[in-house]
């Protein structure tokens, strides 16, 4: 397995979006090593990108490394590299994109719809080497990224206001024409020929442009869950990611003894995906994976029923009390999106939240030297 990070990076005086991923990637890529911090299309964010990891020790080791190395270049720079999946405070306007002809392209042929458009989430990769297996293994996964959607919700926030939902970040990506849940696909042959008719519409620059919440990778041999906003911390970024795993475990498992996919429209999905989006872990959501029609039921209701869907998964790989403690916490605290809006209600400040949400850097203790706000952990607002 492996877990990309998006990050935002703020002034660390004004807290708004700084554009200057430019000299922060290439300080990180020093320090984390080549090819692990590299930059998104605005010029306020970057991605780090893990070394494949076999065990949650291994994994919690890397995405803290990355993290610190990440927060360490933007520190010099005179930035905060903030885990929010939007841009709390500040508009990053249109962005400046990467000189890059393929980012040139995108921009050229969407226009608008790269305003905006830094935008945080958190990639798990999940070895599945059979693209037969892959696609299958996507059908299985579908029906839950609502869920997991509502797990991860860290992005309430977005240009200095509250947006009424608790991921603004899938919201916005919904306005591309390829971002979503994916289509239920029958077969390689299949998939090989959705890709090939978004590509040949226009809504697709090239394959690699499926914004699918779950897809077949299209450079490594994985399935690729999509579907989180970055999460606050490195052990919910872990929890999350052995998670996952083991949800992908479980389909290959019910794959290869003969047991199919729930086939649900993906008009229901995209639906069930927005509810998440808006409520988080607070509301209700459609308990798609279940046999029997959609209906709504408590978030919690749906989470016991993953959990009792991979629990053999995760004890076989020694996950589960990680993934148990991760989502007691949540059941405590609430989301990453929950924890945000605390904060503003304690000090009605959004430079208080991007403080917050802000990785911290060893070197410095964990604090900038200009920092006044406060700092969340475990769901409690603390002075810093």
């Amino acid at each position: 397995m492996g877990v990309e990070e998006e990050f935002l990076l703020a002034d660390a005086v004004t807290r708004e979006a700084a554009l200057v991923a430019d000299a922060v990637v290439e300080a990180a890529g020093r320090l984390a090593g080549d090819g692990h911090v590299v930059g998104e299309m605005a010029l306020a964010q970057l991605e780090t990108v893990s070394g494949v990891c076999s065990d949650g020790s291994q994994l919690h080791t890397e995405v803290m490394r990355l993290r610190r190395c990440a927060a360490r270049a933007a520190g010099e720079a005179g930035c905060l590299l903030v885990a929010s999946g939007t841009v709390p405070l500040g508009d990053p306007g249109p962005p400046p994109i990467l000189d890059k002809p393929r980012d040139h392209a995108i921009a050229a042929r969407f226009g608008a719809l790269v305003d905006q458009q830094c935008a945080n989430a958190c990639h798990v990769h999940v070895g599945v080497p059979d693209l037969e297996e892959a696609v299958q293994v996507v059908n299985h996964l579908r029906p839950w990224m609502p869920l997991l959607l509502a797990l991860t919700a860290n992005s309430p926030f977005c240009g200095g206001r509250d947006t009424g939902h608790a991921s603004w970040r899938a919201m916005l990506w919904s306005r591309w024409p390829t971002a979503g849940p994916p289509p239920y696909l029958r077969s390689v042959d299949h998939y090989e020929q959705v890709v090939a008719a978004l590509v040949d519409s226009g809504a697709a620059v090239d394959p690699a442009m499926l914004y699918w919440s779950v897809r077949p990778s299209r450079h490594v041999p994985t399935v690729e869950v999509r579907v989180a906003d970055v999460l606050p911390d490195t052990e919910d970024a872990v929890a999350y990611a052995l998670l996952v795993r083991a949800m992908v475990a479980a389909a290959l498992t019910d794959l290869r003894e003969g047991r199919p996919a729930l086939p649900v429209e993906d008009a229901v999905l995209r639906a069930a995906a927005w509810r998440t989006a808006r409520d988080g872990m607070s509301g209700q959501a459609l308990a798609l994976p279940l046999t029997g029609p959609p209906r709504s039921v408590p978030v919690w209701h749906l989470t016991k029923a993953l959990m009792g869907h991979v629990q053999g998964h995760l004890q076989a790989a020694g996950d589960f009390d990680t993934v148990r403690r991760w989502l007691s916490r949540l059941q405590r605290h609430g989301t990453g999106a929950a924890r945000q809006r605390a904060v503003y209600m304690c000090t009605e400040r959004l430079e208080d939240v991007v403080d917050a949400l802000a990785v911290s850097d060893p070197a410095d203790h964990g604090v900038a030297p200009d920092r006044k706000g406060r700092a969340f952990r475990d769901g409690t607002v603390q002075p810093t």
